[in-house]
């Protein structure tokens, strides 16, 4: 009996078959039997017989989802997907069921050689998967770029690599929250590996300069996302009732949610549509508009909508092949879901464009709930989940002087004087309080810079918010303008016009003098990376959409400034740290687990602030009601249970992740030190920004009516004046179209949420190091 009814999906577009499928399954099958695959025992288990091979159709799956790859491509990619479920297969035979870990390294060591990153293969295979994967590399890489070849060699070792994740947890019988598990489950799962292969079966490489851009990471990973979560629906009974599998995120949805299974699997079908609503809206809103941004050639773009659309061809082949395929749960799906009945069509293969209509219309009313929402919906009293301190509050002796001089440095600067915020405004948000638990130890003048980062950030998004408001080609202005104040080389600035641009000119030359370029590059891209999360904000608010959930989770980091203070903490560590143990999964999972759970606090205090106050869209508790379609409280305590299954992460991630860290590297005892140092000042990040939530003014409901009610008052007669768009264009850098300038007065008078922590360890002039 099967654990839960097949919802039903998200298919927008038809699936097509390649008309060389028959010559595909007798390729393949003879490919498998020369790379011993068949019958072949290891360690005295027979992984597949021809029955197995036979019955799972890799071919079917591979021309379902390549439809228009040619005969000896489809070959070539079918070969791939044959090796690549042979692995999985195998590594639960040999050491998933086994929990031998220590062999597992060992075993997946040898395998990376079989694809070097330059020159031939030296090493000799010794089992099935080396040998398949020998001769697939030999096949593949000659033909491709050099920048394809490090994008598949990357996946391909995630592929790799992280099974050793899903071992950690079987072994420890340890569930991994949602927002870790969908992290995680697009490094084992594969689909971003998929992904490559669709550019090579199409030989239609996305141009090297537009790879990294956000739209098209947002399409690869809501592609994935999307293809993993469909799988897990269909391989639950397989995973988790026969093999004692944890990583299936319906098992996930279940255990956090505190649900039956039929509802868990419902919530993730609701997952799998929302990433496949923000594949289509990336393409069709942010696509075009990277091409022109980065002058995109012709042919790029060609290849580029051809890569697009073979995206789009893997999910409704991909889910065919799942209705079809003897190795999942599909026992009467194609009767029960196939659509013929609605619309009078014939059943069987060929019919998946009958099941449009009917999905599209079922899934209508959750494409609804991201564009309907009300701005200033009146909430009334909020009450707040109770949450702890996560570690040990220690604030700086140097607290009380920064507190008396709170109002110096945002007086010089012009901050005060543009009609944003005044020194009531600037106290109520004690700022000091936020530096002095994030830099306990630090000496008054690191606490001093780090204190006016963390004013200039949160002004910045008060000024976003308040000043450019729903003025799109203003904000996108405004940025560019911004980034001219942070020079990397010797390219001189602008003279600025805002006390924005002033500020932020002063906080680079006081913080980036001793950083060598690479140093002041890394900083440079990541202050940026938050400044385009804001415009990023305000392009949704422009069309009321609230965010996809694991967008907003992605992109929460950024407009939080999380991702500023990580690179800030990681650059000054780098002298100590091994290069390789920068990227590793351990390291990941402190940084996002931290970040994650000071905006995931963030948000519950500022949720009222954000909804009725400003009539905002990105906050967590209005993501998780649009996204559940729940109530308020319900909303609010799934927030709180997700910044609390964050730091339970984090914790195990120092008190777990890094002892094996340290033995798998062979890592010093100055190494070790590092790291050890760089998880005492995520604490002090997560706890300083959680004492600051509970102490400060800045959102409570007396602050909130006093801001709305009291109009700012600029400190000096002369106050700002409004910029100069027209001229501040004329300088190198600057494009666009000048918006109508704005006034001195913003449209409103409240505090965004972004608190700007990520300048909290910014390295000192003198010192690069962080506190």
């Amino acid at each position: 009996m099967q654990p839960f009814v097949l919802p039903e999906f998200y298919l927008s577009y038809p699936a097509r078959l390649n008309p060389h499928l028959a010559g595909a399954r007798k390729h393949s099958k003879a490919w498998a039997y020369t790379m011993d695959m068949i019958d072949v025992p290891q360690h005295g288990t027979v992984i597949w017989n021809e029955r197995d091979l036979d019955s799972h159709d890799y071919a079917l799956l591979c021309s379902y989802t390549h439809p228009d790859a040619a005969p000896r491509e489809l070959d070539l990619v079918t070969d791939w997907y044959v090796w690549v479920f042979y692995f999985d297969d195998h590594f639960l035979e040999l050491f998933k069921r086994t929990g031998d870990i220590e062999h597992a390294r060992d075993y997946l060591d040898r395998i990376a050689r079989f694809m070097p990153a330059e020159g031939e293969i030296t090493e000799t295979p010794e089992n099935p998967v080396e040998r398949g994967l020998a001769d697939l590399w030999n096949r593949t890489i000659p033909h491709r770029s050099a920048a394809w070849r490090r994008r598949f060699r990357e996946s391909t070792r995630n592929l790799l690599d992280e099974s050793l994740w899903e071992l950690a947890n079987i072994n420890e019988n340890r569930i991994a929250n949602p927002i870790e598990y969908v992290a995680m489950r697009r490094k084992v799962g594969g689909a971003p590996w998929s992904a490559n292969l669709i550019e090579h079966s199409l030989n239609a490489e996305v141009p090297d300069e537009i790879a990294a851009k956000r739209p098209m990471e947002v399409l690869r990973d809501c592609f994935a996302d999307a293809v993993h979560l469909r799988n897990d629906l269909f391989s639950y009974q397989r995973e988790v009732e026969d093999e004692g599998e944890l990583s299936n995120s319906v098992l996930v949805f279940e255990k956090f949610l505190g649900c039956t299974t039929q509802e868990a699997a419902d919530a993730v079908n609701d997952l799998l549509t929302s990433r496949l609503h923000q594949f289509e809206h990336t393409a069709l809103t942010e696509v075009p508009a990277l091409f022109d941004e980065h002058g995109v050639r012709p042919a790029g773009r060609a290849e580029t909508f051809a890569y697009v659309k073979g995206l789009q061809d893997w999910q409704s082949g991909g889910h065919e092949w799942h209705l079809r395929s003897s190795r999942y749960m599909n026992e009467g799906a194609l009767d029960a879901r196939g659509g013929p009945e609605l619309l009078g069509g014939p059943s069987g293969l060929g019919t998946s464009a009958a099941r449009i209509f009917r999905s599209v219309a079922t899934t209508a009313p959750q494409r609804a709930r991201a564009f309907t929402h009300q701005p200033h919906e009146q909430l009334g009293p909020v009450t707040r989940p109770a949450l702890p301190l996560p570690f040990p509050l220690r604030l700086s002796p140097h607290l009380a002087a920064a507190r008396k001089k709170i109002a110096d440095w945002p007086r010089r600067m012009g901050i005060l004087s543009e009609g944003v915020w005044d020194t009531a405004r600037l106290r109520a948000a004690d700022l000091p309080l936020v530096a002095a638990g994030l830099c306990p130890g630090a000496p008054p003048e690191q606490l001093s810079l780090t204190n006016d980062w963390l004013t200039w950030a949160t002004y910045a998004d008060d000024y976003y918010t308040e000043v450019l408001g729903h003025d799109l080609p203003a904000a996108r202005l405004t940025t560019e303008r911004l980034k001219l104040f942070m020079p990397a080389g010797g390219t001189p600035s602008p003279a600025p016009r805002t006390a924005l641009e002033t500020s932020l000119a002063d906080l680079w030359q006081r913080t980036t003098g001793t950083l060598n370029t690479t140093e002041r590059e890394t900083f440079h891209a990541t202050v940026e990376s938050m400044l385009d999360a804001w415009v990023w904000e305000l392009a949704n608010q422009s069309q009321n959409r609230i965010p996809d959930p694991v967008d907003y989770v992605e992109m929460r980091r950024r407009t939080f400034g999380s991702d500023l203070v990580i690179s800030i903490s990681r650059l000054a560590g780098s002298r100590t740290v091994p290069p390789e143990i920068q990227r590793n999964r351990v390291i990941e999972a402190l940084e996002d687990s931290a970040a994650d759970y000071a905006w995931l606090v963030n948000d519950l205090f500022s949720y009222r602030k954000e909804i009725e106050y400003e009539g905002g869209l990105h906050n967590a508790v209005l993501v998780v009601r649009s996204f559940l379609d729940v109530e308020q409280d319900r909303a609010i305590r799934v927030v709180a249970d997700l910044a609390e299954a964050r730091l339970a992460e984090f914790r195990h991630a120092v008190d777990v992740g890094l002892p094996r860290l340290f033995a798998d590297y062979s890592l010093d005892a100055k190494a070790q030190d590092a790291l050890t140092q760089y998880a005492s000042l995520l604490k002090n990040f997560m706890t300083g920004i959680a004492n600051w939530h509970r102490e400060c003014a800045r959102y409570t409901d007396e602050e909130l009516d006093r801001v709305r009610n009291t109009p700012v008052r600029p400190e000096r007669d002369d106050a700002a004046k409004p910029p100069d768009f027209a001229k501040a264009m004329q300088h190198p850098g600057c494009t666009g179209t000048p918006p109508v300038p704005l006034g001195a007065k913003p449209r409103l008078h409240l505090g965004a949420t972004g608190l700007g922590t990520q300048s909290s360890h910014i390295p000192a002039p003198a010192r690069p190091t962080p506190h």
